[in-house]
C-alpha cells in the first residue's frame, strides 16, 4: 500500500511581527518530539526566518552541542521572470517541485508562508491541510480578520486575508479534498488579565463563528523564546528545566501542539 501523502501545516497571515516563524519552530520540534518525521519549506526567501532558525541548530550542533533532532529544510524563492504569467507558472512548479521531495517521506510538511501577499503564499493557503494563523493580542491584529464592533463585536465586513483564505476553502472543496481546518492562534498573551485580553478573546468568539475558523489560545510573552534563537533550539530541546516559567512554556506549546487535532 503507498504511503499517504504528508499533512500539510501551512503558518500564514498577511502581516510581519506575529511571532509567525517561532510558532512554526515549535510546531516543527513538538511533532518531531513525539517521533514524527517532519518537512520545512520557507517561502520567504528574503527573510529566511525559519530556514535560518534550522541553520543556527546545524551550526549548534557542529559547535559540539548536544544533538537534537532535525527536520529536513528547504527554501522556495519567488520567480523573477518577467510576465505575471510566466512567474506564476514558474513559482507554482517550483513549489510542487519540492512538495513532491518530500510528500512520501514525511508524515508532515510545515511551510512558512512571509508577512504578505505572494503569489506562493496564495498557492501554499489552497493546498493547505491545517492553515494556523498566528495574531498578536491586540485589535490591531484583529483587522487581519475583519472589521470587527468595538461595542457588540459583531463582524461588519472581512479582511481581504479572510476572502483569500474562504477563496482557499472553496478552491479544495472543487478538487474534491477534505475541508481546511483553519485555526487562529493568539501570540505574545500578556502573563496578566486586562481588560483588553478579555475583549480580543469575545471579539475572536464572535469572529471564528462568522468565519468558520477554531480559535486556540498559543504563547505567552516570555524571553526563552526569543533568547534560543541563535542556538536553533526550543523550549522542547531543553534537557535541564530550571524554571518554573520554562516548565510552563513547554506545556503552552505541548497543549499548543495537541489544538492543532493532528493525530486524530
Amino acid at each position: 500500500m503507498d504511503k499517504k501523502d504528508a499533512h500539510l501545516i501551512v503558518l500564514g497571515n498577511e502581516k510581519g511581527g506575529t511571532g509567525k516563524s517561532t510558532m512554526a519552530m515549535h510546531i516543527v520540534v513538538g511533532l518531531l518530539d513525539v517521533g514524527k518525521k517532519v518537512a520545512v519549506i520557507d517561502l520567504d526567501a528574503r527573510q529566511k526566518s525559519i530556514a535560518r532558525y534550522l541553520q543556527n541548530r546545524q551550526t549548534f550542533m557542529a559547535n559540539g552541542g548536544t544533538k537534537v533532532a532535525m527536520p529536513d529544510f528547504m527554501v522556495v524563492a519567488q520567480s523573477e521572470a518577467g510576465l505575471v504569467k510566466d512567474r506564476e507558472i514558474e513559482d507554482q512548479k517550483n513549489l510542487q517541485k519540492a512538495l513532491d521531495e518530500h510528500k512520501k517521506n514525511v508524515d508532515f510538511i510545515v511551510i512558512d508562508c512571509p508577512g504578505n501577499d505572494t503569489y506562493l503564499s496564495r498557492l501554499a493557503h489552497a493546498l493547505a491541510d491545517t492553515l494556523v494563523t498566528p495574531l498578536n493580542d491586540s485589535f490591531i491584529d484583529l483587522d487581519l480578520l475583519g472589521e470587527v464592533s468595538p461595542t457588540n463585536f459583531q463582524v461588519k465586513k472581512l479582511s481581504f486575508y479572510s476572502e483569500m483564505v474562504w477563496d482557499s476553502r472553496k478552491y479544495r472543496s472543487a478538487s474534491g479534498r477534505p475541508p481546511m481546518d483553519w485555526v487562529v492562534v493568539r501570540t505574545r498573551l500578556a502573563s496578566l488579565d486586562s481588560r483588553n485580553n478579555k475583549r480580543v478573546h469575545d471579539a475572536l468568539n464572535a469572529l471564528q463563528k462568522r468565519i468558520m475558523f477554531r480559535y486556540v489560545p498559543g504563547l505567552y510573552e516570555r524571553v526563552i523564546y526569543k533568547e534560543l534563537f541563535p542556538s536553533g533550539l526550543t523550549v522542547l530541546d531543553l534537557e535541564k528545566v530550571n524554571s518554573l516559567s520554562h516548565i510552563a512554556a513547554r506545556q503552552e506549546v505541548r497543549s499548543l501542539v495537541d489544538s492543532l487535532n493532528l493525530f486524530e
